[in-house]
């Protein structure tokens, strides 16, 4: 393989030049690469039986208007249109061996967020961070899979409002059993650090529903706040969707749509950290995304 430190390539070739090069590692080991551009008879074939896009569009197609309309209703709470919607939620259904066209919903949508709690385990509790500068790795404009790490600085202002949409299938396992959704605050009074707990008590048997509270005030200025899922004495499963933690007009919650809710950051993104880390876990406990045919 031939290595090259620098070229220097004429006017009239450098628009030849940059469509057949793509970078490669732009952290640990600059470098540019060849692209493929050439593809065989048999390639194009087998990439266009690997896609998707022919079944989904029959598909599409085969709906009503009125579907259509909900699918796009739906959309409407994710940032995506009816039809990027259904590409999403019929894709995850091909890869999961589900049959037939989703009914689309309003209190979740594709993936959603799981905690599952078996034997010999009865409690999980899983936690988001929120100091007041964190990063988060955010795709770059203009390029199709290209992200950066960027640093975020969450200067929390009162009112603070906590919610989100949840099914529940959860079992007593013990003497206190109880299921929470909160944000813990730390803050500083007259020289005494103090925290307080925002909780959203969760039902143990429940069918898709929303759960929403709200902290208008507290004693003196907010240094941070972290997020929590904690499963006491109980056996079963909590799925959730649509996370919000919304305060200054925005929603701060990292994956409030569930599409990867235990993903790790390693590598060129270390200092991102994770959208949802086990505080309480043990053998029997699991916390994921996953798509149900609910």
């Amino acid at each position: 393989m031939a290595k090259t430190a620098y070229i220097q390539i004429s006017p009239e070739l450098e628009e030849e030049f940059y469509k057949n090069i793509q970078p490669g590692d732009r952290f640990t080991f600059a470098r540019i690469a060849r692209k493929n551009l050439l593809l065989s008879r048999n390639r194009k074939i087998e990439l266009a039986g690997r896609s998707l896009f022919s079944i989904i569009s029959v598909a599409w197609g085969t709906l009503t208007t009125e579907q259509k309309s909900a699918w796009s209703s739906a959309a409407d709470l994710v940032n995506l249109t009816g039809w990027q919607l259904f590409i999403q939620d019929y894709a995850a259904r091909l890869a999961n061996g589900i049959g037939g066209i989703a009914t689309p919903s309003l209190l979740h949508q594709s993936w959603v967020g799981q905690i599952h709690i078996e034997s010999p385990a009865t409690e999980a509790k899983i936690t988001q961070l929120h100091p007041r500068s964190y990063y988060v790795q955010q795709k770059v404009v203009g390029k199709k899979s290209m992200y950066s790490p960027v640093l975020v600085t969450e200067d929390l202002a009162l009112p603070f409002t906590l919610g989100l949409n949840y099914k529940s299938n959860l079992t007593a396992s013990g003497p206190d059993p109880y299921a929470k959704f909160s944000a813990v605050f730390w803050y500083s009074y007259q020289g005494v650090n103090l925290e307080y707990e925002l909780s959203l008590p969760l039902d143990l048997i429940a069918d898709w529903k929303n759960a929403t509270i709200e902290l208008t005030e507290l004693l003196s200025y907010v240094v941070r706040y972290n997020l929590y899922f904690h499963l006491h004495d109980l056996r079963g499963d909590l799925y959730f969707d649509n996370i919000s933690a919304e305060h200054g007009g925005q929603n701060w919650v990292r994956d409030p749509f569930c599409k990867d809710i235990d993903k790790n950051f390693s590598r060129n993104f270390y200092q991102v950290p994770e959208n949802w880390a086990a505080v309480i876990s043990s053998e029997g406990v699991d916390f994921d995304s996953i798509y149900k045919d609910f």
